[in-house]
């Protein structure tokens, strides 16, 4: 190629990267969610897409994919055509913790997709019947010492966030709580502790205050550090002295390629709708918690968590 077609096709780029700017979206988008309709992400992709609507000036349509602990949708946004028209929902442990068991996954490190926003993050919430006999984290975690491998929890999935925060427990304070998985997620869950075929139950704040405001349960512990204001008694894992903190974290991702020019339009639409009063209204009145992050930063929070998730691998693979 000679200078002067350098510069022209150099110039070609540069003009289609500015017109595709303007111009996109020419047409409505997709939004793949990786659960099934009606389940806890569902009113978080609903809010999100909503709102991106009226950024984008273009209508979302909502795909949920389920199947698989997420990965099933997740990978249908990885291998989506890379035009910036699908985007989706994926959470961190399916994002990062997936791949280190599953090498037949399409998506293999964090460089396969495309990061445009950090939507919500929330704390789990260890939870017994309101006439358990452990009134405090401490009380139970004693009890779990004298009794290894008696005490059982329900979790949403074998290695879903909640167990694998569960099992962070199990590490931080050298006790042996069995997981056990429901296939029907966090609800069949909480129907397990409430008909007492588990002594708890790991799960979100919205899943549990409901119960909580009937009498019904009991919030012992929230996995954080700081205090949770939709369960103010709880005890913070990280305050009480144990390295238990995991919980889920949903981002909003595309496919690896979209050009950049679109991606910067996707990314700088979400973080007005993250800023926005609605969205944070939204977040508080569910216990979610939002941090506006670049596309940039979200990357650094994805090497610390992967580095979280691998020493955390060690361990189960050590049971």
């Amino acid at each position: 190629m000679t200078p002067l077609l350098r510069v022209l096709a150099a110039a070609f780029v540069a003009l289609s990267g500015t017109a595709l700017a303007q111009d996109y979206p020419a047409r409505d988008l997709t939004f793949i969610v990786p659960y099934g309709p009606g389940g806890s992400t569902d009113p978080i992709s609903r809010q999100f897409a909503s709102q991106m609507e009226k950024e984008l000036g273009r209508s979302i349509a909502i795909q949920n994919k389920p199947g698989a602990a997420g990965t099933l949708g997740t990978s249908a946004i990885v291998t989506s055509r890379p035009d910036g028209y699908t985007i989706g929902l994926a959470p961190n442990t399916t994002l990062l913790f997936a791949p280190m068991t599953n090498k037949d996954l399409v998506f293999q490190s964090t460089s396969d997709y495309e990061p445009i926003a950090k939507l919500v993050s929330l704390p789990y919430v260890l939870v017994v019947k309101a006439d358990a006999p452990w009134k405090t984290l401490q009380e139970f975690i004693d009890d779990a010492k004298k009794q290894p491998g008696k005490l059982r929890a329900s979790v949403s999935g074998i290695r879903a966030t909640n167990d694998l925060t569960m099992q962070q427990l199990n590490r931080a304070a050298g006790i042996r709580v069995r997981t056990i998985p429901f296939t029907g997620g966090g609800g069949e869950a909480m129907v397990a502790l409430l008909g007492g075929r588990v002594e708890a139950y790991v799960g979100t704040g919205a899943s549990t205050a409901g119960h909580a405001e009937a009498g019904s349960v009991r919030v012992l512990a929230v996995f954080q550090k700081g205090r949770y204001d939709l369960f103010p008694d709880a005890t913070p894992t990280g305050d009480a002295g144990y390295d238990a903190t995991l919980g889920p974290i949903y981002y909003a991702i595309a496919p690896k390629g979209v050009p950049q020019a679109a991606l910067d339009k996707l990314s700088a639409a979400a973080r007005k709708v993250i800023d926005s009063a609605e969205y944070r209204k939204f977040a508080a009145d569910n216990g979610y918690s939002v941090e506006n992050l670049t596309p940039a930063q979200i990357r650094e929070e994805f090497v610390r968590d992967h580095a979280m998730f691998t020493d955390l691998l060690k361990f189960l693979e050590q049971k």
